[in-house]
């Protein structure tokens, strides 16, 4: 086996930004043929114009719905490596959400995970291929997300968990990986609050914020032959966090 996804074709989804944009940089540098879905035109040009890759096509969808997921799944015609990212929060207590926030949260982080990977299930099988799925360490443990991101954190995992079991017998592999706080733009609010840096750093072992180069890499690994005999893992990419609990 060698380290690299050469003639593999990966989804990247919300993949134009923090950990999906490091992902789509990851695989084309390892010689995938990568699509980069995202909801905007504008970042996926910027993107574009920025890697100038012959191996990139853009995709633009709302994945939140099944229209959008409808639009990504029309679009192929083979596949091996999905990659579910695309995610939002909206940081609030409980007892001070919408309704809206609720649907918001869930359909973008949950919704699309389940539906686009179900509608994938043809394709996978066919390539013998694999899922990796962007969770949190919110879904492990408390941190100060708010509680619908956590939960659809959580719910990914346990996704994982169990259509790995389901899916082994079709030849289909599936993991998550479970950041703690990484420099992107989804973190840069609170991560620009001197006080809230400081409190995130104390809980790290290893003393610092990660990089979205970091998550990755750990999804690279994931995707690639090489983890063959790896199905049903959560693996945190967090600088010791969730073992300093």
């Amino acid at each position: 086996m060698t380290w690299n996804l050469e003639n593999k074709t990966a989804l990247v989804t919300g993949g134009t930004k923090g950990i999906g944009k490091a992902i789509v940089v990851e695989f084309l540098n390892l010689g995938a043929n990568v699509i980069a879905v995202a909801r905007g035109q504008e970042s996926l040009d910027a993107l574009k114009n920025e890697l100038k890759s012959d191996k990139l096509t853009l995709l633009s969808a709302d994945l939140s719905t099944k229209e959008g997921i409808k639009t990504v799944i029309d679009s192929l015609t083979t596949l091996d490596i999905l990659v579910n990212n695309v995610g939002t929060n909206i940081r609030k207590r409980m007892v001070d959400f919408e309704d809206q926030d609720f649907d918001t949260i869930v359909n973008t982080n949950l919704f699309s995970v389940y539906e686009l990977t179900r509608k994938c299930h043809s394709l996978l099988k066919a390539s013998q291929g694999n899922v990796v799925s962007i969770a949190s360490v919110t879904g492990i443990t408390h941190v100060k997300s708010g509680v619908i991101y956590g939960m659809t954190k959580a719910a990914i995992i346990q996704f994982t968990r169990n259509i790995a079991v389901e899916w082994a017998a079709d030849g289909i592999r599936l993991n998550a990986v479970s950041p703690w706080y990484i420099q992107t733009p989804l973190t840069a609010g609170v991560l620009a609050n001197p006080d809230f840096y400081a409190e995130v750093v104390a809980r790290t072992p290893m003393r610092r914020v990660g990089l979205p180069e970091e998550v990755a890499a750990a999804v690279a690994f994931f995707a690639m032959n090489n983890a063959s005999f790896i199905t049903g893992q959560n693996l945190a990419v967090d600088g010791g966090f969730t073992i300093k609990l």
